[in-house]
């Protein structure tokens, strides 16, 4: 089982992170099913958010008499002080704990520093002094807001994403960390489920000892892929090396992450998905996207009020109303 060190925090985790946003889709008994078995078979490091509906509730529910034994880090949306506690005393009551070891401004439009005039992280700092958090991080999708947090030497770790369709900036960040001795939280490992072999992934990741990848996980049969590389560590064949290259060349330029920013849509439009139903449908199986209910999501494309709202959400800068317009056109050649 490979180990990770997260820089000068000191924390040692199990290379498999698990990452908590999908366990909101499922109920309760279910995501105490996943969440203990991941317990069991050695997975110590669990990463959720304030935003994430239920999710931390869950964790509470289902990891509270083991909370010695794991690492948790949360975050808080906030962009006042005061909704930063409100946050803060929300997440230790869900997860009925009485401490954060990572609590991280999540994915803020600028870096929080002390005096910046918001208190964030002022409040960031009475709470590691009130033992309410041990460490502060920050996560992001701007690449310039990850540098500046990187090079302001106030945060102990930085989530970002991170994956073998990163490119040279995402890169430079991991070696920004290891240098400044930060821990580096791999989100996005999977690209939001466009990359499909979860042992490439695996493979890629493992190259880079200072990263930590935290795997979202939905279903138990996800779970148990990911616990079969502990025994079984996929290694980057040339085989492997020879899809990366072609998944690279299939997903260069500009493709929707689906990190869902731009939502909700004011037109009700699904778009963290249906921006790229043309990758969707040629990387999986088609017949899950081609259903009636899809077919009604796709359609509300149609409806779209140019309102400029998911423009300038989106932290990759895209013409996400004409993602969509093209998504729909090709979706629709699939249905006849």
């Amino acid at each position: 089982m490979t180990k990770v060190t997260l820089g000068r925090t000191g924390i040692t985790a199990n290379k498999n992170g698990f990452g908590a946003l999908p366990v909101q889709r499922v109920g309760f008994d279910q995501a105490r099913t996943i969440l203990r078995k991941a317990y069991d078979n050695g997975i110590d490091f669990f990463d959720t958010a304030r935003s994430y509906s239920d999710s931390e509730e869950k964790i509470g529910y289902s990891l509270s008499d083991v909370r010695g034994r794991i690492t948790i880090a949360t975050k808080t949306p906030s962009t006042t002080a005061e909704g930063f506690w409100k946050d803060l005393e929300t997440s230790l009551r869900l997860m009925k704990t009485d401490y954060v070891d990572i609590l991280q401004f999540h994915n803020p439009a600028f870096c929080p520093k002390p005096g910046d005039g918001t208190g964030l992280y002022e409040a960031m700092e009475e709470a590691r002094r009130q033992g309410k958090i041990r460490f502060i991080g920050l996560t992001n999708h701007r690449y310039h807001v990850a540098v500046e947090a990187i090079q302001s030497g106030l945060y102990d770790t930085i989530q970002f994403p991170f994956c073998y369709l990163s490119g040279e900036q995402e890169l430079e960040i991991v070696r920004l960390c290891k240098e400044r001795n930060l821990g580096f939280i791999a989100m996005k490992a999977l690209s939001g489920g466009l990359i499909t072999d979860s042992a490439a992934a695996y493979a890629y990741l493992n190259q880079f000892d200072s990263v930590l990848p935290i795997w979202g996980v939905q279903r138990e049969e996800e779970l148990d892929e990911f616990l079969s590389y502990q025994e079984n560590e996929p290694v980057l064949t040339q085989e492997r090396k020879d899809k990366i290259a072609k998944d690279r060349k299939e997903l260069s330029g500009n493709f929707c992450r689906g990190c869902g920013y731009c939502m909700p849509c004011p037109a009700g439009i699904e778009i963290n998905n249906a921006a790229r139903m043309s990758l969707m449908l040629r990387r999986a199986p088609s017949a899950a996207w081609l259903t009636e209910e899809w077919q009604e999501k796709m359609k509300k494309i149609e409806n779209c009020i140019h309102c400029g709202h998911c423009v300038r959400h989106c932290p990759y800068g895209l013409n996400t109303p004409e993602l969509l317009r093209r998504n729909y056109e090709d979706y629709k050649t699939f249905l006849k």
